[in-house]
């Protein structure tokens, strides 16, 4: 079968064609470095000829309300009219845990008018909301920083570790399309609060956290709700202790 991965060189993206190669699988990897470049259309047509399936785990390069909408729409609009035309079987989107609850950040909305856009678009899907990564905490630590201070609200988090992320995209990608939304989380929840305090110790890093209820989370406030799910998600295996023994290693 023939798999075209958006976003296929990036975090997720790259993980994730690893393995769907791994299963036998026809795999393009499809960016901007590659020519294909869902913004402008650019080699579009010619990557998505014969694919069965398209995997769209793109992201914005920027938050700013204005250019993370016009992001997600316009690539969203034009992959999907591609797909239309390529005779796509089953369209599968990456998007976030929580996004229909925080629509005070520009980022969430972005998120919510490309899914918008898939369930209007005709073509069989499958939406996986996920908790953050464990890998994104470190941007999360610069977004809350002033100084040698980090504000942060003590809502509940419960990242997923994005091998975890990879597996269930391949996984999704070889599966009948839910024509819903599905969710997976990682297997243990902590406020994010003392989520960052915990890993910062570990880092060697001397700055300090300061829980706050009314710190906005890239423009969204927050709620013991917000960024986990109670919806029988899939849980990934990988725990934070054991991300942190591999990962957080001082400087």
């Amino acid at each position: 079968m023939k798999i075209v991965v958006i976003g296929g060189t990036g975090l997720i993206g790259s993980k994730t064609v690893e393995r769907l190669r791994k299963r036998g699988h026809e795999v393009i990897a499809a960016s901007p470095n590659s020519g294909v470049n869902t913004i402008t259309g650019e080699g579009l047509a010619e990557a998505l000829s014969g694919a069965e399936v398209v995997l769209d785990l793109a992201n914005s390069l920027s938050f700013e309300d204005k250019a993370v909408l016009e992001f997600f729409e316009t690539s969203g609009h034009n992959l999907l009219a591609a797909e239309k035309l390529a005779g796509v079987k089953h369209h599968i989107a990456l998007s976030v845990v929580g996004t229909e609850r925080l629509q005070e950040s520009g980022y969430f909305r972005g998120k919510l008018a490309q899914e918008k856009l898939i369930k209007a678009s005709g073509i069989p899907y499958t939406i996986v909301h996920s908790t953050q990564f464990m890998e994104f905490l470190a941007g999360i630590i610069q977004s809350g920083t002033v100084g040698q201070t980090v504000r942060l609200s003590p809502a509940y988090i419960q990242p997923i570790v994005s091998d975890d992320v990879a597996d269930v995209m391949a996984d999704v990608a070889l599966a009948p399309p839910a024509n819903a939304t599905i969710e997976i989380s990682g297997p243990e929840r902590a406020r994010l609060s003392e989520l960052v305090a915990r890993y910062l110790k570990a880092m060697k890093d001397p700055r300090t956290v300061e829980a706050d209820a009314e710190a906005k989370y890239f423009g969204a406030r927050l709620n013991d709700q917000s960024l986990v799910s109670d919806n029988n998600p899939r849980l990934g295996s990988i725990t934070f202790e054991q991300w942190f023994a591999k990962s957080a290693q001082p400087k």
